[in-house]
């Protein structure tokens, strides 16, 4: 690999990088380092985050992007009222693993929402990466999805939509997105251990 090829593109990336760009990068590695900490403040710190977005992939032609960011924002509010109002004493909500239906059940959603998205931006947008840009944002609805329900499983949906996120934004033009998913791939993957040994107290509590 060119290194000093590599080092040039990432900072000509960051010359051109605009202030929304830097906010909801911020607010974005916020929110999932609150997320891993199971803190409520993964919700508004996310929502600032992913409203900027909203605006910078429809000047970036990243519709469903665009459109899962939408979806982020309203699954933000629903994740805030059910972890502001849980279920056990103790006033947490736990973190649990999906059940044998859950897991059949997001699976079919992630079926069913990237086959949506493929036909809806191939066949009636401009995008030039359709293929890419259904994937990340399938694997992120069911990541988010399973973030409000405090599912472990919702991490090994975010390490899918980082990891191929990094490509994705690179060849868009956009770097520090580009590294932003890969420190979030770190970050979910511990995320993923901590929520691990969550579920683990949970499940040695309830027994």
């Amino acid at each position: 690999m060119d290194f000093e090829w590599l080092l040039e593109s990432i900072l000509a990336g960051i010359a051109e990088l605009s202030l929304l760009e830097v906010i909801a990068v911020f607010f974005g590695i916020a929110s999932v380092i609150y997320s891993i900490k199971k803190n409520i403040l993964v919700f508004p710190t996310g929502i600032i985050s992913t409203i900027i977005y909203i605006y910078i992939c429809l000047k970036y032609k990243l519709y469903a992007d665009m459109g899962i960011n939408f979806y982020y924002t309203a699954m933000s509010i629903y994740g805030w009222y059910l972890w502001s109002r849980p279920a056990t004493s103790n006033g947490e909500l736990p973190v649990t693993w999906l059940s044998n239906s859950g897991i059949v059940k997001s699976i079919g959603l992630l079926l069913v929402s990237y086959l949506a998205l493929y036909l809806t931006l191939a066949n009636f947008t401009d995008s030039d990466v359709p293929y890419w840009d259904s994937f990340t944002t399938a694997t992120a609805f069911v990541g988010m999805w399973l973030m409000a329900k405090k599912k472990v499983e919702n991490w090994i949906a975010w390490i899918i939509t980082d990891l191929v996120s990094v490509p994705l934004y690179w060849y868009k033009g956009l770097p520090l997105t580009a590294f932003q998913f890969l420190f979030f791939t770190v970050l979910a993957t511990i995320g993923l251990f901590s929520w691990i040994k969550s579920a683990k107290k949970t499940t040695a509590y309830a027994s």
